[in-house]
């Protein structure tokens, strides 16, 4: 086949390739076991380049989110629970979404009220780094809320400390101090003229 596809029937090899040279692009098998097998004249680099770009296309739509799990109790104490949470923001900037499942026990899913207090005082302590993607709800004898890595924030957040950077590193400006330092030295001199007679009162 030529490069556009159209079948130029079959030839002896050496005659194929004479015909790619002509064309300065290469003489490529797309179907060894037809008989006789078919080639194809074309450039060899870009096809393994479409090729690869196929792949990972396909790779890239058949594969499935994966979303991480961090399970809390609802009278979690504040070590657990910071370390958890430490857990949770590090998966959050891995770019992963997070799955927070509070885990009842006995009487305790009587009191929903107990789990959504540790939902939100997650979802404040990653504030800036995720968001809410799924609000708190009961499922069974848990409570389950998804966060997901809130891209937008972490864009402001860089933002802002470059600013801060690019103020400390700013000089001082000359002006600035010398407004500051004037007053305190035309009131000593000030104090110094009232305190020193003049001629005639000597």
């Amino acid at each position: 086949m030529d490069p556009d596809g159209e079948q130029l029937g079959i030839k002896p090899l050496p005659e194929a390739l004479a015909l790619a040279r002509q064309l300065d692009l290469d003489l490529v098998e797309v179907a060894p076991q037809a008989s006789p097998p078919v080639c194809k004249i074309m450039d060899f680099g870009k096809f393994k380049f479409d090729a690869a770009q196929r792949a990972k296309e396909s790779r890239r739509k058949t594969t499935n989110v994966a979303i991480k799990e961090m399970k809390y109790r609802p009278k979690i104490g504040p070590g657990d629970f910071d370390t958890k949470t430490r857990q949770v923001l590090k998966f959050l900037n891995e770019g992963h979404k997070v799955k927070v499942t509070i885990m009842f026990r006995g009487r305790e899913v009587f009191h929903p009220e107990l789990g959504k207090r540790i939902l939100d005082r997650v979802a404040a302590e990653v504030d800036g780094s995720a968001r809410v993607e799924a609000e708190p709800r009961l499922d069974g004898r848990n409570m389950i809320m998804v966060l997901a890595p809130d891209k937008r924030a972490k864009q402001s957040a860089a933002a802002r400390a470059a600013r801060v950077d690019e103020a400390a590193a700013a000089p001082a400006t000359p002006g600035g101090a010398t407004e500051q330092v004037e007053p305190a030295e035309a009131g000593a001199a000030g104090q110094a003229a009232e305190a020193v007679p003049g001629p005639e009162g000597s």
